[in-house]
């Protein structure tokens, strides 16, 4: 079973995980993990943290001259604003921002400062995930499963591109700064647009996964449903409120002769669909065809325009307090996905192709 735990917080001296499970043999390369750690950093309307930060992987255990063990690996990702906040007088903050974990997380755990609450639900905990999703995606790349992702919306501004028009143009998505392509302009007003009103902006990304074999997943028992599993991943993710698998919302206004995918067979190809509108998914299993992702992104809480709120401690009427924060974070979300993504397909593939090295997986897969 691959596993892991993450500690760490948002101003805290580092990010930590113990990422168990992984069989040996598998080339694991720091520099891939640093450009996944920096391309989740990047995104037009990213805040001042990202200014400070340059997310770098340490990796303390479970790796010899490169390969796995088969021993957990121990990641860790520095925080360098840590420097800034060591002695810094931590503030008692009692009025929680609408929207964020401030006021739940107070009351569930008995604080007497909503700081201790924001310093582990903050987004920054994605850093060390994206670590874990790097090393993921090694072990998939040895099976040639490719993940991608793309922002469709921002704000109001959509993107004119089709799916098969864009995971043909996957360079241009990486060298944009909004990860998208077709209206990046329109996209960039809207983010200007919330900074100039002192406001946040959210939108909507895609994920697709690459050459899945049949049969990740099942349909025996609830928790053990592929489709479950990628939607609890991706709703872990801070500030994502909405996800769809295939067509997703949009199967509900259709006829099921619009839904679902036909079945055809020839020698040449074998059994073969010319739809994908289930999104490679079907009764909790992978079905072979590309596995399709939608998330939406709710506005970041932490705005430069406070919101009204309550102090907790006097019950009286007060603005939100304002924390340096993004104006928005789909793009970097985006990367976050590709890599939560990664991780649920690496357990799922462990699980039906079990083994103790990467040759014996190897074996099974063939």
């Amino acid at each position: 079973m691959l596993r892991y735990l993450t500690a760490g917080e948002t101003h805290g001296p580092q990010l930590t995980a113990i990422l168990e499970g992984l069989p040996s043999g598998i080339t694991i390369k720091k520099e891939f993990i640093n450009t996944e750690l920096a391309k989740r950093q990047k995104g037009y309307g990213r805040g001042g943290r990202m200014l400070i930060e340059k997310d770098q992987i340490e990796i303390l255990s479970g790796l010899v001259k490169g390969k796995t063990t088969g021993a957990p690996l121990a990641l860790v990702v520095k925080n360098k604003d840590w420097e800034n906040w060591e002695n810094k007088k931590i503030e008692t903050i009692t009025v929680p921002r609408p929207g964020h974990a401030d006021y739940a997380g107070f009351v569930k755990y008995k604080l007497n400062n909503i700081r201790s609450v924001l310093e582990r639900a903050s987004a920054r905990e994605t850093a060390i995930r994206t670590a874990i999703g790097a090393v993921a995606k090694q072990f998939l790349e040895e099976f040639n499963i490719k993940i991608f992702s793309f922002v469709c919306q921002i704000g109001s501004a959509k993107s004119s591109v089709s799916l098969s028009d864009w995971t043909a143009k996957y360079k241009q998505i990486e060298e944009s700064d909004v990860r998208s392509l077709g209206n990046e302009k329109a996209m960039r007003s809207v983010i200007d647009k919330a900074i100039k009103e002192k406001n946040t902006v959210g939108g909507v990304f895609e994920i697709v996964v690459k050459n899945v074999p049949i049969g990740l997943g099942s349909y025996v028992h609830w928790d053990r449903k592929l489709d479950a599993n990628l939607t609890r991943a991706l709703m872990s993710i801070q500030a994502i409120k909405g996800v769809g698998i295939g067509d997703g919302f949009n199967v509900a206004s259709l006829y099921g002769s619009e839904v679902h995918d036909e079945i055809f067979y020839n020698k040449a190809k074998g059994y073969y669909r010319k739809t994908n509108r289930a999104g490679g998914i079907e009764g909790g299993m992978s079905n072979g065809e590309d596995i399709v992702l939608k998330a939406a992104m709710k506005p970041i809480p932490t705005l430069m325009q406070p919101l009204h709120s309550v102090d907790m401690k006097t019950k009286k009427s007060s603005a939100t307090f304002k924390e340096r924060s993004d104006v928005c974070a789909v793009p970097a979300a985006s990367v976050v996905s590709e890599n939560v993504v990664a991780f649920e397909i690496a357990r799922e593939f462990l699980l039906k192709f079990s083994g103790d090295s990467l040759r014996d997986i190897k074996k099974q897969v063939k």
